[in-house]
């Protein structure tokens, strides 16, 4: 039943929805996700100002997590074969994978980076990164390399250890505060406590 409804989406979007402008878009926003570079590359930029350092930190341990959790875990218990192996007629537009299918981890580490940006970003820069991050996950399924099933876990796998890094990220930093106030408020907060400034911590 699941395969079922797997196959009948992988090959509807290449039986209506591919063509050639699109073959185009969608390659490239499926290689952004190619190891975790752009988010990766994202988080470390965040990491230099103060005020984005929470969320650049967190976003990277995300990653991590999404790693450990989706590609070193997940795949290789479940060891699923990937759709374009399965699925008579459907072919995958990209270079083949080498690794099991279940759960995307370009879907996982997407999500779990751009949970991270929703909660530790103003709405402005984290909504366009979730976007992106959607995309990434739907760039999957048209290029015929993942299961739905895969990029709906994958989702969920990111977005919960997103939220995980969040949590973990935050009691740690309490903690240090706690014993190292000074040192703390050097690397994560802005040293001039302005109304503005303590406004902005907060969303952080």
């Amino acid at each position: 039943m699941i395969l079922q409804f797997d196959s009948t989406i992988l090959l509807w979007i290449q039986d209506v929805v591919r063509n050639p402008v699109l073959d185009v878009i969608f390659k490239f926003i499926t290689h952004l996700g190619d190891n975790g570079y752009f988010w990766i590359g994202l988080a470390l930029i965040l990491c230099i100002p103060q005020k984005t350092r929470k969320a650049g930190i967190f976003a990277l341990v995300a990653l991590l997590f999404s790693v450990i959790v989706n590609n070193a875990i997940l795949k290789n218990v479940i060891g699923r074969i990937r759709p374009y192996e399965i699925i008579a007629g459907l072919e995958c537009i990209i270079k083949h994978a080498h690794d099991a299918s279940f759960p995307s981890g370009h879907t996982g580490s997407s999500f779990a980076a751009a949970t991270v940006f929703l909660k530790k970003l103003p709405k402005k820069f984290s909504i366009p990164l979730l976007v992106v991050a959607i995309l990434i996950s739907v760039s999957r399924l048209y290029v015929g390399i993942h299961y739905p099933t895969d990029v709906i876990a994958g989702a969920i796998t990111g977005t919960a250890l997103g939220i995980l890094a969040c949590l973990l990220g935050d009691f740690l930093i309490k903690k240090f505060r706690e014993k190292k106030p000074e040192t703390c408020d050097k690397i994560f907060y802005n040293e001039e406590k302005t109304p503005a400034l303590e406004a902005d911590k907060e969303k952080l």
